[in-house]
């Protein structure tokens, strides 16, 4: 039987991590390969804020003092210096070391202090260590098994804490839009950069969280228009969507507070 650890040890395949090492001088480049994740992210660093903010009774706009947040397949940190710069304590880790010697070198320049760490959790986080706010953003649809790396991640959630997740749900149209329109036509993504079967679906990150205790509390879709490179939250979630848990059910902006899904078929998977 594999230990949590050694399986979380060995949650990221091999030829992803040489891919974002082998992309990691590209990351700050705006109109490089990680265009997109730039245009998502002015959208996403805001909706981040706003949830942590309500979760600990903060009004809007008023920062992260005090909090500690880890983001779970940071990159070379596009988030995490506009939270460290909101007063959040940052950790970053990231599989690709590469993308880590980049984030330290730009966070340094940026003034920022932000602890980047190379490896996965079991890597690079300690017993015990734990953390306000967990964000896993782009990053269960690049993992081999998807509820044993998200068990991994919530061991260091700090009780009552939030755990934001955003992803690429498998439907018909993610597949179209996404891998097709993305990768292959637009080439606004590296090919390869994703594998349809690797997507997740609404429900089944809810009941990964659920595993571990927590209750979906937010969920939301977003789109991405690749000819105008814009973004914008939505409410269909068939292609990417972000989505907020905790272990009690909250009211937050804009949310209604939500059981985690029990399991319909055909619930994520219609596309519309």
């Amino acid at each position: 039987m594999t230990s949590p650890m050694a399986a979380a040890a060995t949650s990221i395949r091999p030829d992803e991590q040489a891919r974002y090492n082998q992309l990691a001088a590209t990351w700050w480049n705006p109109l490089g390969p990680m265009r997109p994740l730039h245009v998502l992210n002015q959208l996403r660093q805001g909706r981040v804020q706003a949830l942590a903010e309500a979760h600990v009774g903060r009004a809007p706009g008023a920062g992260l003092a005090g909090l500690r947040v880890l983001d779970v397949g940071c990159g070379a940190g596009l988030l995490c210096e506009p939270l460290a710069r909101l007063g959040a304590a940052v950790t970053g880790i990231d599989a690709a070391a590469r993308s880590i010697a980049i984030a330290r070198d730009h966070a340094a320049a940026s003034g920022l202090a932000i602890d980047y760490r190379p490896g996965e959790p079991a890597q690079a986080l300690q017993p015990g260590e734990q953390f306000d706010v967990l964000l896993l953003l782009e990053v269960v649809e690049h993992v081999q098994h998807m509820p044993r790396f998200v068990r991994s991640v919530l061991a260091h959630l700090a009780p009552g804490g939030l755990v934001v997740a955003s992803t690429i749900n498998r439907t018909w149209r993610s597949f179209a839009l996404a891998i097709v329109g993305a990768e292959w036509v637009l080439r606004l993504l590296p090919r390869g950069t994703h594998r349809w079967a690797d997507f997740v679906t609404p429900v089944e990150l809810a009941h990964a969280m659920a595993a571990g205790g927590l209750c979906q509390q937010s969920l939301t879709g977003l789109r991405y228009t690749p000819v105008l490179h814009r973004a914008h939250w939505c409410r269909s979630t068939a292609v990417n969507y972000l989505a907020s848990y905790t272990a009690a059910p909250a009211t937050l902006p804009g949310s209604t507070p939500m059981r985690p899904p029990e399991r319909q078929r055909g619930s994520d998977n219609s596309g519309h």
